[in-house]
């Protein structure tokens, strides 16, 4: 096997790892922002999250992806509010879901 052959194989695994990676990530994104969405009691909209910027960090641990995706939701049904959740590697480093400020009721 030449070098150029072996580089493009090399290449092609490289391409098709971060192709399966990125549905893998993407899927749990998905569900972590579904949840959270859930648990503050807003409407998860699209049913899925867009890949908005990706880069790379270096950790102790080694190399990792970062990806920031964005997610549409509403409060009430109307409207349309965009959130946002950041991917290291598989791990949820942040999550925004912007809410405003509940009025307590023994105020009134």
């Amino acid at each position: 096997m030449s070098f150029s052959t072996l580089n493009l194989l090399l290449l092609v695994m490289l391409v098709v790892w971060f192709w399966r990676d990125s549905l893998r990530v993407r899927e749990i994104a998905n569900q972590v922002s579904r949840m959270a969405c859930r648990s503050h009691g807003v409407q998860f909209l699209d049913q899925t999250v867009s890949l908005r910027r990706i880069g790379l960090r270096w950790l102790r641990v080694g190399l990792k992806l970062r990806r920031v995706y964005e997610f549409d939701y509403s409060l009430e049904g109307s409207g349309r509010l965009t959130g946002y959740i950041v991917m290291l590697g598989d791990q949820t480093e942040t999550l925004r879901i912007d809410l405003p400020p509940r009025e307590d009721p023994h105020l009134h």
